[in-house]
């Protein structure tokens, strides 16, 4: 039955709906006793999750169900917040009406990040995932709520083309839409009303993790938000910020008073992380120090320690980005993987609310409902990338000019890849390009 059961997902191309995209059919060959449903969405602004948590409750219990099954899990625990209202109702019902015994609700503090997987999974079970690993080894899966969406559908034969995004920001209507898979994003940010303002700046993802991007970009299958934000806007600049800036000014102004360690969650864990050793030893130009340098591997970037740690507006993440950055280059890798026992003694107390983050970010403006719209999103140019997970791109099986039917097959795993993704049309119409991406066009 497992074997079934990913060779479907594999099919299907279901990656993490969220984050790096990791494929799921690698996730779920493995052996745990718990499966984590992530549908914290601690990132502020975004919604999708929560909705969908209410409206496909039932795909997203066959989903969980399903992975219980491959993995051969006997708890699955759907984590989320008491404030998702309606989720929660939904969830309750669905679970009483299909009386299921082993599939519990379990409420999360309303604190970032509480949808790292660490985080989470430590939150739920008790379980301190060790240094550099990942939460199969401490026996659990987690896979938000998209994803699980995506493996109940797969398992019916439905490949993933499709994606739901929470448009919000400086637009005119915010809202929540399932759109086809390489939309372009000002499609989408018209869907939403568009914006009144003649310059605008785009985040593809939430406000904290997410990336820089453009308007003429296409959403892949890890677009969970787009946020549309004026140029100027504090956020913005501190993203824009060009790496020559960011270690200047570390070794120019950090004082070295540890409030990045301190709000830094790997490291309320009981992780070895500590921020503010890593920028002593930048800003002292210490690059021998590799016992304090390649700590910054532990680093999950969810940005606590630069935008909520951080007083002088220096970026520790951006540093151990780019320290990580450059130790693949040399092919160094992490040389850390200690088993914390417990973690630390004041974590509860420096648990940051994600009400106090969205004030602290300058978004409280915009923190406003992003309803889910139901209506089908139609467009007539898809640029799907070849490379939108982890893992090697996939491979093209069509051709300029060939005409394919929405849900076909386009692209494939390369043979002999360890890791990769199946693409499929997201519309019916001809190919008329490909270059890193396929476009087509509806004719």
């Amino acid at each position: 039955m497992r074997e079934n059961i990913i060779a479907a997902v594999k099919a299907a191309g279901v990656v993490g709906a969220g984050g790096a995209g990791f494929p799921t059919y690698v996730k779920i060959n493995a052996d745990v006793d718990t499966v984590i449903v992530n549908g914290a969405e601690c990132e502020p602004l975004l919604r999708a999750h929560q909705l969908i948590m209410a409206s496909e409750s039932d795909k997203l219990i066959t989903g969980l169900k399903i992975i219980m099954q491959a993995t051969g899990a006997q708890r699955g625990v759907i984590g989320l917040k008491r404030k998702y209202e309606d989720a929660v109702r939904k969830l309750e019902e669905e679970l009483k009406k299909t009386n299921e015994q082993n599939i519990e609700l379990f409420f999360l503090p309303d604190i970032y990040p509480a949808g790292d997987e660490q985080v989470l999974v430590f939150e739920v079970t008790g379980r301190i995932v060790p240094e550099g690993g990942i939460p199969l080894h401490v026996g659990v899966v987690v896979a938000n709520v998209e994803t699980l969406i995506n493996v109940a559908q797969a398992v019916s034969g439905q490949p993933v083309i499709e994606k739901y995004v929470t448009v919000t920001g400086a637009v005119n209507k915010p809202g929540t839409f399932k759109v086809p898979i390489g939309m372009i994003i000002r499609e989408l940010i018209e869907l939403a009303g568009g914006t009144s303002m003649p310059n605008y700046a785009v985040v593809d993802g939430g406000p904290m993790m997410g990336k820089m991007t453009t308007a003429d970009r296409a959403v892949t299958k890890t677009t969970g938000g787009i946020i549309v934000l004026p140029q100027d806007h504090s956020l913005v600049t501190q993203k824009n910020m060009p790496w020559s800036v960011i270690v200047n000014r570390a070794k120019a102004v950090c004082c070295n008073c540890r409030a990045c360690t301190d709000s830094c969650p790997r490291n309320l864990l009981g992780h070895s992380l500590e921020p503010h050793r890593v920028m002593q030893a930048v800003g002292k130009g210490q690059y021998n120090m590799a016992d304090v340098l390649t700590k910054a591997f532990l680093c999950s970037e969810c940005g606590l320690c630069d935008t909520f740690g951080c007083t002088m507006g220096l970026s520790p993440r951006r540093v151990n980005a780019e320290l990580k950055r450059q130790f693949g280059q040399s092919r160094i890798k992490n040389p850390h993987n200690a088993a914390p026992e417990k973690s630390r003694i004041n974590r509860e107390y420096r648990l940051i609310p994600t009400k106090r983050l969205l004030y602290r970010l300058g978004l409280d403006g915009y923190d406003v409902k992003a309803p889910l719209n139901t209506e089908a999103v139609i467009t007539k140019d898809v640029r799907i990338q070849l490379s939108q997970h982890i893992g090697a791109p996939a491979q093209p099986i069509v051709h300029t000019g060939d005409f394919v039917n929405k849900g076909d097959l386009i692209a494939v795993i390369p043979e002999g890849a360890a890791v990769g993704m199946n693409l499929h049309a997201s519309i019916s119409g001809q190919v008329y390009a490909i270059d890193g991406w396929i476009g087509i066009q509806s004719v």
